[in-house]
């Protein structure tokens, strides 16, 4: 661990670089700047959290002030800690904060290491491009307002906006990037204005009240702009030098003071004009850049967070009647049934029904919690049991249920790996552009003159950016996403694509899969059902989320409600309950415990009442329209294959379509079998429908759940796609494809464009206003690019989007 001691003689911070203006602090021989990064300190050695310093020299901030907890006894208030968590069990709570200070890679390793500082703190996880972080921590051991103490006493003080916490939207921040735009917009409008005279040579210049009355103006209208609209590039510039990192911004600080101080010079010592006007239409073009750039990703952003909804729907109650309705369209108020297995996708009030709720997606444990009438269950909980009835009281969009399946891998995924494309470019490229600069502007000054050499090194400087080629993946893929949502089929994060593109084996379950469960005829094989029978059947089946059990339901469709108890099911195999005093279960052969009957081209289920099995449902396997075409242009450059739990009966009417099939597969014989081609060097792509198969779904290098009117969202899967949509398999892949080549197109035209500016500006022909103008436009091209080329594929390749 190296000591940070001084810089041009002064003391500096360990913790955070600043300059020690009195006698410093010091503790084991290392220097600090105030009594508050002091205690940061302190508090990560007594924590054996020092490595926060090697990752990075000075990470930290400032803590020249410090609150020591107060000011924060508001968030012991219920109805606020209500408005500012995300979910809790009465246990443990999630909470997500917006904290700006968020900086550098020690900046996430601090914040993802605080279970180690405070007890009660179980995880957290940080989301890198939107400066937040997530919390889980246990209300026994801690509580809000001592998670948040202790973030403002390490330095990461949250921002508590109950505003920005419902809207999400961080109006502050545009409002500012806004008022330097303007700013830097109005001084170089009137910048021009006045050195229009001296553009065309005007006589009346001559007069030396005129001339130093202009420039002085210049001189004035200046100043907003190197001092207030310019700052962001300093601060990002002079945060990278703390970190000894040389990122994007430094070359370009570097120009900027070029070129204000060279004006400077001229215009004091009478040798020229200066360049003003230059100075303020760089820092402007670049503010327009830049806000192009951020702009274009948060709409990209916003339609992924708020436009892209699963293609999941959830059974709604009205009327008396149940209906299908998508998550997307449910409001507070609606009335909605969630059966076995299902997950919540709103927050809600329990109405009715034994609930014993499953937060292991939320929480990570598994074990279910008893809920009684009247208790507020958060999204993402899963139902285990019979069927309970629940009121909505959040929108989809404002639950947990969306940031479930994005949070952690959307955005620490895209985070992270942006983070280091950045980094490792900007630090390596940033070092060769200032080498170039240095030795051009030192050739031309030994060739020509040293305003020439200032115009070659500030030119240089500023034309060579990484910016564009760290936006290529981004940008290509974040749209690609988008035109993926429009036929319906969602993924979970931009690098999902990436993977498509490597998959070469394809495995597909098959009922509610490449079967069309609502398409299945339906006949009873056996004693004749009695109307008590009949409704017995229908109660338990209605109860099962599965595709053969919802389309048993649909055929014994009745109005009336049954109550059930003892309810169990066993994934892939069957169902069970007591109803009026009687057991009855549904199931396959081996569930039920008869011999199937050889029939084939039919699905049986198979109904058993107090230990008499009194016949089968036979069910005929309805192939979904276009998967035969699909599955034999898949086959043509892939391996595929068909795991099924089902029985072999059907198994002549696939022989065509998968070179493997296997049948009567358990979910753990599913995920075996996933593991076992990995390990083959197989790039597995799973096909399922979300309910038995999420350990395969989860194992594979892609896993896509099958959505068919029905709740069966699944966080194991990277992707969920309608039904309808699934024919269209061999195009997604063929997209995929196309997507990466945009993206390596992208990273040549970046990498061509920076060699052909940096050839004029070495030479003097590029001034640095015109390169200014350039280096936001080649980032915008990018974008262009990006949006352009995938929208093509999208255009060519599924002919709408």
């Amino acid at each position: 661990m190296s000591v940070t001691t001084s810089i041009d003689n002064q003391i500096t911070c360990f913790h955070c670089g600043d300059v020690c203006l009195n006698d410093p602090i010091k503790i084991n021989e290392k220097p600090f700047c105030c009594e508050g990064c002091k205690l940061v300190y302190e508090i990560l050695s007594e924590n054996n959290l020092c490595d926060y310093y090697d990752l990075n020299t000075t990470p930290g901030l400032s803590k020249s002030t410090n609150t020591n907890g107060s000011g924060y006894e508001f968030l012991d208030d219920a109805s606020i800690i209500t408005k500012l968590i995300s979910f809790t069990d009465g246990n443990k709570t999630t909470v997500t904060f917006n904290i700006p200070q968020i900086h550098c890679s020690s900046c996430i390793w601090l914040l993802e290491h605080l279970y180690r500082i405070e007890k009660g703190v179980n995880q957290s996880r940080v989301n890198f491009l939107k400066r937040e972080v997530s919390i889980t921590y246990e209300n026994e051991h801690t509580s809000l307002r001592k998670t948040v103490e202790l973030l403002d006493r390490i330095g990461y003080t949250p921002q508590l906006n109950l505003e920005n916490v419902v809207t999400g939207y961080q109006s502050t921040d545009q409002k500012r990037i806004y008022f330097k735009l303007g700013v830097a917009f109005f001084c170089f409008g009137n910048i021009m204005l006045l050195s229009f005279p001296e553009y065309f040579g005007l006589s009346f210049l001559n007069d030396s009240s005129f001339y130093n009355l202009f420039r002085g103006l210049n001189i004035l209208l200046a100043l907003p702009v190197l001092l207030y609209a310019d700052t962001d590039f300093f601060r990002s510039a002079w945060s990278g030098l703390k970190q000894k990192s040389l990122n994007i911004d430094v070359p370009i600080s570097l120009g900027i003071l070029v070129m204000f101080f060279r004006s400077i010079i001229e215009i004091i010592s009478d040798t020229g004009p200066g360049y003003m006007d230059s100075f303020a239409g760089l820092v402007l073009f670049m503010l327009i850049g830049r806000q192009l750039q951020n702009s274009t990703y948060r709409r990209l952003l916003f339609e992924r967070d708020y436009k892209s909804y699963f293609p999941v729907a959830v059974t709604v109650l009205e009327n008396g009647a149940t209906t299908s309705k998508v998550v997307s369209s449910i409001q507070p108020g609606d009335r909605v049934m969630i059966r076995n297995e299902e997950l919540l996708p709103a927050d809600a009030i329990l109405l009715k029904g034994d609930a014993n709720i499953d937060y292991s997606f939320v929480t990570g444990e598994n074990i279910p919690v008893p809920k009684k009438s009247g208790d507020l269950i958060y999204a993402g909980g899963k139902q285990i049991g019979a069927p309970i009835e629940l009121e909505v009281i959040k929108k989809v969009s404002q639950s947990r249920l969306t940031q479930l399946w994005n949070e952690s891998n959307f955005n620490a995924g895209i985070n992270k790996n942006i983070s280091v494309l950045v980094n490792r470019v900007s630090r390596w490229f940033t070092l060769i552009v200032i080498l170039i600069a240095t030795t051009a502007g030192v050739y031309h000054y030994l060739t020509n003159t040293f305003i020439e050499a200032l115009n070659v090194f500030t030119a240089v400087l500023i034309i060579t950016c990484p910016c564009a080629l760290a936006l290529s993946y981004p940008f290509t893929m974040g749209n690609s996403m988008r035109i993926l949502g429009r036929i319906k089929f969602y993924i979970r994060n931009t690098f999902v694509i990436e993977n498509i593109s490597r998959i070469n084996h394809f495995i597909f379950d098959k009922t509610g899969t490449i079967t069309n469960a609502s398409g299945n005829t339906i006949d009873f094989i056996g004693d004749t059902l009695t109307a008590e029978q009949e409704l017995m059947a229908f109660g338990l089946s209605s109860s099962s989320n599965h595709p053969l059990s919802r389309t048993i339901a649909e055929h014994l469709d009745t109005d009336s409600k049954i109550s059930l108890s003892d309810f169990k099911e066993i994934a892939g195999q069957g169902i069970s309950a007591v109803i009026s005093g009687e057991s009855i279960s549904l199931g396959s052969s081996k569930f039920i415990g008869v011999e199937s009957i050889s029939t084939s081209n039919y699905t049986q289920v198979f109904l058993k009442i107090n230990e008499r099995v009194i016949g089968y449902f036979r069910l005929s396997g309805q192939i979904r329209n276009g998967i035969k075409d699909a599955c034999q242009a898949l086959r043509k450059k892939y391996d595929i294959e068909l795991l099924s739990g089902d029985n072999e009966l059907q198994k002549q009417n696939f022989d065509l379509l998968f070179d493997v099939q296997k049948y009567n597969q358990s979910p753990i014989e599913k995920l075996t079998r996933v593991k076992s081609l990995q390990n083959n060097n197989r790039k597995v792509m799973m096909i399922g429908d979300g309910l038995n198969d999420a350990g395969a779904l989860k194992m594979s290098n892609v896993g896509v759940a099958v959505s068919d009117n029905t709740n069966s969202f699944s966080p194991a899967s990277d992707a969920i796609i309608e039904a309808e949509t699934l024919h269209r398999l061999p195009e997604i892949i063929k997209f995929s494809h196309w997507s990466m080549n945009v993206v390596y197109l992208s990273y040549f035209f970046s990498l061509t464009y920076n060699l052909i500016g940096l050839f004029f500006a070495v030479q003097g022909i590029l001034t640095p206003l015109t390169a200014a103008i350039l280096m936001p436009l080649s980032s915008t091209s990018i974008v262009v690019m990006a949006t352009l080329g995938s929208s093509i594929g999208g255009k060519m390749i599924f002919n709408k989007y």
